[in-house]
């Protein structure tokens, strides 16, 4: 059987503008700002990958969010994490933490590196108007529970994971 595939133009490229957020973390935002009617309901994403403690340490020190979530995966370091609720975790190398803000949150996240590297993304995502006032929640996903390409050489066919 053949297969076919429609191949389309690539409409914009965009290259990720360094910029500081938090106490002065260094990142790179992938887009945000103008970009955001062309990729709603995402409203930014930030690549924090560094292997220099100066450019991240500082952290994100107590800060609200409202009517969105964001979703943090990690690469390698942790981010420790509180909020205004008493929730509190840490994210690894592979791990995922959604936390949905809805009606509103104030929380921190604060870095710590393995070996004094971090790194990571982090997506925000617009709720739709009939869940901005939703309750704030998170959700935990481990490593294991996080699907990957199938790759030659690796263990059952599967991602090997970050770092690896």
């Amino acid at each position: 059987m053949t297969e076919h595939r429609k191949h389309r133009a690539i409409a914009n490229i965009f290259k990720a503008q360094p910029t500081e957020e938090g106490a002065g973390v260094r990142l790179r935002r992938v887009f945000g700002f103008r970009q955001v009617p062309l990729f709603d309901p995402f409203l930014m994403l930030d690549d924090f990958r560094s292997d220099n403690p100066e450019d991240y340490l500082a952290g994100f020190p107590w800060h609200p969010h409202r009517g969105i979530e964001t979703v943090t995966y990690m690469l390698r370091g942790e981010v420790e994490h509180g909020d205004s609720l008493g929730n509190a975790g840490l994210i690894g190398p592979g791990q995922v933490q959604w936390m949905t803000a809805g009606s509103g949150i104030i929380h921190q996240e604060m870095p710590k590196p393995i070996q004094g590297r971090m790194g990571g993304f982090q997506l925000w995502v617009n709720l739709p108007r009939s869940r901005k006032m939703t309750d704030p929640r998170y959700r935990d996903v481990p490593a294991e529970d996080i699907p990957g390409p199938a790759l030659p050489g690796c263990p059952s066919g599967g991602y090997p994971g970050p770092g690896a």
